[in-house]
């Protein structure tokens, strides 16, 4: 018995002999970098497009609940800068630590940058409107720990977004010292009404 003649696969019509695959094709740097920039652009363009969508037609800043670990969050959005009212965030430094001028800067900016971060995912309106009014920061002392944690409950209550520092111990203090609290942003009078009678650092 014979046996059954060979086929040949068929072979893709589009496909010319000579002629490299899609992939290899793309992945040559005469056709990456375009390719990325365009990409790049197209991305720029729809991220533009939808923060200018957001400045025509604000929607309702969402309720957050209270924060995980020790920071509490703005429970609505509220009139928070609303009519170009001036907001401000407040970092109060506890005295009784006698921290030096480096490590107060670094806690201060632990601070800041740790509220704002739990901001971003809770209530980026108000970061957004804090932003475009200049981002203003205020340090304040505080005299130890009990009066940083009345500050604390004080803005709570009002529905002021706070975030307390607590230190890692590798300088200066004890492991879990809280070193700063921060208060804000939120409006220039709500701030003052919890910060108003402490001292500048």
């Amino acid at each position: 018995m014979a046996p059954p003649p060979r086929r040949n696969p068929p072979q893709n019509p589009a496909r010319r002999k000579g002629e490299e695959p899609w992939l290899a094709a793309s992945l040559r740097p005469a056709n990456l970098l375009p390719g990325l920039a365009i990409g790049f652009i197209l991305g720029l363009l729809i991220d533009l497009s939808s923060s200018w969508r957001t400045k025509s037609s604000p929607a309702p800043a969402p309720a957050a609940a209270p924060a995980r670990g020790s920071s509490s969050k703005r429970a609505s959005g509220g009139s928070v800068g609303s009519g170009g009212e001036e907001l401000k965030m407040v970092l109060v430094v506890r005295q009784d630590l006698k921290m030096g001028a480096g490590k107060i800067a670094s806690q201060c900016a632990h601070a800041a940058t740790g509220l704002y971060a739990e901001l971003m995912s809770s209530n980026r309106g108000l970061l957004r409107q804090w932003e475009q009014l200049g981002q203003a920061k205020i340090v304040l002392t505080c005299k130890n720990q009990q009066e940083m944690n009345r500050l604390k409950e004080t803005a709570a209550h009002r529905g002021i977004p706070t975030f307390i520092v607590a230190d890692a111990g590798r300088t200066q203090v004890l492991a879990g010292s809280k070193t700063v609290l921060a208060i804000g942003p939120g409006r220039k009078a709500d701030i003052d009404s919890v910060t108003g009678k402490l001292r500048l650092l």
